[in-house]
C-alpha cells in the first residue's frame, strides 16, 4: 500500500482514505463476536438505556463510543498510522456526525475526539473531509464541529438533482449551491473549499442510473430492495434502465454533462464519482457495497463507448485545473469572495431573473480575478428558451461559446484558444441545457 500511495505522489495524486469510525461488522445483539465485543462491549459501543441492544445510529446495527477515551485513542493511533507510516494526505469520515455523539448517543457541543484530531500535531496539514451526517436523522452540513474540516455538501446533491430534472421551487437554492451555499457556510467565516460540491458518491446512483432510472434496483443485494435510499430526485426520462430511443439517451447524456458542469464551475470543491466521465452503470443498484462483480467493476470498454462524454470531462478538468488560484493561500473566506466578485443574476431578459416557484432557468454574468468574464445559461425548462446576451464594450472580442451541452460533440465543449464568436445579442438555450460564454480576458 505505502509503494502505491508513492508512485500516486511521484504522478502529482494525493490519496485521501476513506474510514469507517462510526461502527464494526459485529452487527447488532445477535452478530458474532469478533473483535470489540469480546475485549470490552459497554465501552466501545453506545448501548440502550437498558444496556441490553447496540444503539443503532449508523445502521448497521451498532455504533461506535467514539468519544470513550480508549475508543479515542484507538481511531487517533489509527489515523497516525495512514499518515506517518502509510503517507496518506487525508481522511473521508464515514458518518462523521456520529463521532459528535456522546456514550448516551446525546449531541455534544465541543466533542472531545473531532477537536482531538484537529489539533494533533501528527496530523497537521491532514485533510480532513467529514460526511456530516448519521443514519439517524442528525444532520450537520453547515454546522459541523472544527475549524479545518471540509464538509461533503448533500444539500448540493440534492439541489442540483432537483433542478435539472425540473421540479418547481429550486431556482433559489440552486443559485445558492452555485456561489458555494453562503446559506450553509457563510456564518462560519470559512474558506469556499469547505463545501465539497458532488451529484453522485459511491453511495448511490452513478450519474448514468440517475438519468437512467426512476427507482432503486437492489434485489441482487439479497434484501428484498429495501435497503439503499428512496430518495433519490432522479428520472428515467422516459424508460426504466438502457434505452435503445436514440433521443432518450441523448437527453440522459446531455444531463451527465449538466451536472458535470454546474458541479465543476460552482464555487467550493468539486467531486465526481470513478466512472462517471464514462457513463458508467451498477443497473440501478444504488447500494453496491456487497457486489463485487461486474456490477462495480470499471469497464474499461466504456472509453471508447462513452468518448464523447469522457472528452467533455476531460476538458472541463482542464480549464479548472487553470483556474485563478490566488484567493486559496491568501486563505480568503466565502464572504470575502463573494464581495469581492462581480455577478448580475439575469432571466430570458438581462437584469430580470426569474426568482418563482415554477422557475426553471437562470444565467448569470460573472467576472473572475484574471479578467475573464463568463456568461453562464441554465436552462432546466422542457422547452428552448431566447436569453438576451450582455453588451461588449466598444472594440472588445464578442463573447464566444466555451460549452453548450446541446450540441454534439465535439461541439459541446470546445478547447479554449479555439472557442467560435457568438453572434447576435441573444442566444438560444435548447431544452435542458448548460451554456458558458467567455468574454475577453
Amino acid at each position: 500500500f505505502r509503494d502505491m500511495v508513492k508512485a500516486l505522489h511521484r504522478a502529482g495524486l494525493e490519496v485521501i482514505l476513506d474510514v469507517v469510525f462510526n461502527h464494526t461488522a459485529e452487527g447488532d445483539h445477535g452478530g458474532p463476536t469478533l473483535s470489540l465485543r469480546g475485549l470490552d462491549n459497554a465501552t466501545y459501543y453506545i448501548l440502550e438505556a437498558d444496556r441490553s441492544r447496540y444503539a443503532n445510529y449508523s445502521g448497521t446495527g451498532n455504533t461506535l463510543n467514539a468519544n470513550h477515551p480508549i475508543a479515542r485513542r484507538m481511531i487517533l493511533d489509527s489515523l497516525r498510522y495512514w499518515v506517518d507510516a502509510m503517507h496518506v494526505d487525508g481522511f473521508r469520515f464515514d458518518l462523521a456526525a456520529i463521532l459528535a455523539r456522546d456514550e448516551s448517543g446525546s449531541v455534544m457541543p465541543n466533542p472531545p475526539l473531532l477537536w482531538d484530531i484537529e489539533s494533533d500535531p501528527a496530523l497537521a496539514g491532514t485533510k480532513l473531509i467529514a460526511e456530516a451526517w448519521d443514519a439517524a436523522g442528525l444532520y450537520q452540513v453547515g454546522t459541523f464541529v472544527g475549524d479545518s474540516w471540509k464538509e461533503w455538501n448533500g444539500r448540493f446533491r440534492d439541489d442540483v438533482r432537483s433542478f435539472f430534472r425540473g421540479e418547481d421551487g429550486t431556482i433559489g437554492r440552486l443559485v445558492d449551491r452555485l456561489i458555494g451555499s453562503p446559506s450553509l457556510y457563510g456564518h462560519e467565516q470559512r474558506e469556499p473549499e469547505q463545501s465539497v460540491n458532488f451529484v453522485t458518491c459511491h453511495d448511490g446512483f452513478t450519474l448514468n442510473d440517475l438519468v437512467s432510472y426512476d427507482h432503486k434496483h437492489n434485489e441482487a443485494n439479497g434484501e428484498h430492495n429495501r435497503d439503499g435510499a428512496n430518495d433519490n430526485r432522479s428520472s428515467n426520462y422516459g424508460v426504466e434502465g438502457p434505452a435503445e430511443n436514440p433521443d432518450i439517451d441523448k437527453l440522459r447524456t446531455r444531463q451527465v454533462k449538466n451536472f458535470f458542469t454546474v458541479t465543476m464551475l460552482s464555487v467550493g470543491m468539486p467531486m465526481m464519482l470513478m466512472g462517471d466521465e464514462v457513463r458508467r452503470t451498477q443497473g440501478g443498484n444504488n447500494n453496491a457495497y456487497c457486489q463485487d462483480n461486474e456490477t462495480s467493476w470499471f469497464d474499461w470498454t466504456l472509453l471508447a463507448k462513452q468518448a464523447d462524454v469522457h472528452r467533455f470531462v476531460s476538458l472541463l478538468n482542464a480549464r479548472r485545473v487553470l483556474r485563478d488560484i490566488e484567493h486559496e493561500p491568501a486563505r480568503v473566506t466565502l464572504n470575502q469572495l463573494l464581495r469581492q466578485t462581480e455577478i448580475t443574476w439575469h432571466g430570458v431578459k438581462l437584469g430580470e431573473p426569474d426568482w418563482s416557484h415554477s422557475s426553471h432557468s437562470v444565467a448569470f454574468t460573472v467576472g473572475t480575478m484574471d479578467g475573464t468574464r463568463y456568461h453562464v445559461i441554465l436552462n432546466a425548462y422542457w422547452e428552448a428558451l431566447e436569453f438576451e446576451l450582455p453588451s461588449v464594450p466598444d472594440g472588445a472580442r464578442p463573447w464566444r461559446r466555451w460549452i453548450d451541452t446541446f450540441l454534439d460533440s465535439p461541439h459541446d465543449i470546445v478547447e479554449w484558444e479555439h472557442t467560435p464568436p457568438v453572434s447576435g445579442h441573444r442566444y438560444r438555450a435548447e431544452p435542458r441545457s448548460a451554456v458558458v460564454l467567455r468574454g475577453a480576458s
